[in-house]
Formats: structure tokens, C-alpha cells, sequence
């Protein structure tokens, strides 16, 4: 037997746990939407929506504010919602995942595990799954979900690091599940 550990699992390790972060960061930080020029407020005034808070930030003195009241009901809206409740059942689907390949990766054992591996990897792909679906809907709906009149809406950068993490978990799982074929091979 060969004592290294196969390519797959070297890839799904590193970029499982980069998802991971990234989805993490993605979810905590209120930055899914900026919405700037604001009627009746400092052309510099940006309102940064996340999933949990609204922050109000004036760019040119870099005075931030968060907690924010939430008067147009955005908090409420569907595709809101449902990134509040898949965001974090994904990093926790994430972390069981990764604790799965750990066990079946060769950590502190001669030969790995490759069933072990490769039902990690259906886990995390499951997870990253989990963290695009809600990206992807808000994306969608993100010029349909409650702003002021006549504001400007852009991307922020919650959301693409929210999609970022969410791809290289889907890479990394799909990388760990290769090693179902070896676990083929062996019968």
C-alpha cells in the first residue's frame, strides 16, 4: 500500500475549510446590499443590508452605524428569511462534514478510509448546496426586495463571498466523493 494520502482528499481538505470561511464570513457580515444615494440623506450615506443587522455607514468621514431599524419590512422578506435559517444549518453541516473526513482521511491511520471520505464529501457537497440556493434567491430577488425610492442597489461583498464559500465547498465535497471510486475498486 501506498503511504500517501490520495490527491482528492488532499483538494476536498484544503478547499472545504476555505468554503467554510468564507461562508462564515459571508454570513455574519451585514453586506449582502448596499443601497446608496438615498433621497433625503448625504449623497455618501450607504446602507449595507445583511441577513442579520442593517449598518449605515457616511464614506467620507467612515462613521459606521449598525443596527439600524428596519422600517421598510426587509427583514421580513422570504428569501431574507431563508438565508437566516440555511446560512447557519450549512456551516454546521460544513463542520460535521469536515470532522466525517477527518476520519476518513489517512490523519492517524496507514491506509484512509475511503467510504468514510467519500460520505464526507456528499456531506459537504450537501453543504455547500445549502449556502448556494439562499445566495442564489437573494441574488435574484435583490432589485425586488424593499428599498427606498430612487436608491441605488448593488451587490456587497457578504454575497459574493457567501457564493465563493459556497462553490468551494461543492468543489472540495465533489472532490472527497472521488474517493468512493477506490472504495469501488477494492471490492
Amino acid at each position: 500500500p501506498s503511504m500517501r494520502t490520495p490527491t482528492e482528499m488532499i483538494v476536498g481538505l484544503v478547499l472545504c475549510p476555505c468554503g467554510l470561511l468564507l461562508t462564515l464570513t459571508g454570513t455574519l457580515a451585514p453586506s449582502w446590499r448596499q443601497v446608496s444615494l438615498v433621497p433625503d440623506q448625504p449623497t455618501d450615506v450607504v446602507w449595507e443590508q445583511g441577513i442579520w443587522d442593517i449598518c449605515r455607514e457616511r464614506q467620507s468621514t467612515h462613521d459606521r452605524l449598525c443596527g439600524q431599524a428596519d422600517e421598510l419590512g426587509y427583514f421580513e422578506q422570504v428569501p431574507v428569511r431563508v438565508a437566516q435559517g440555511l446560512m447557519p444549518s450549512s456551516l454546521v453541516v460544513t463542520v460535521v462534514g469536515l470532522l466525517v473526513a477527518a476520519l476518513g482521511v489517512r490523519c492517524w491511520q496507514p491506509e484512509p478510509r475511503h467510504l468514510v471520505a467519500g460520505v464526507a464529501g456528499l456531506v459537504l457537497l450537501l453543504s455547500g448546496l445549502m449556502s448556494l440556493v439562499p445566495s442564489s434567491w437573494y441574488t435574484q430577488e435583490l432589485w425586488a426586495l424593499p428599498a427606498p425610492t430612487g436608491s441605488t442597489l448593488t451587490v456587497g461583498y457578504s454575497l459574493v463571498l457567501s457564493y465563493l464559500g459556497s462553490c468551494l465547498e461543492i468543489l472540495g465535497g465533489l472532490a472527497l466523493a472521488l474517493s468512493f471510486h477506490h472504495c469501488c475498486k477494492e471490492r
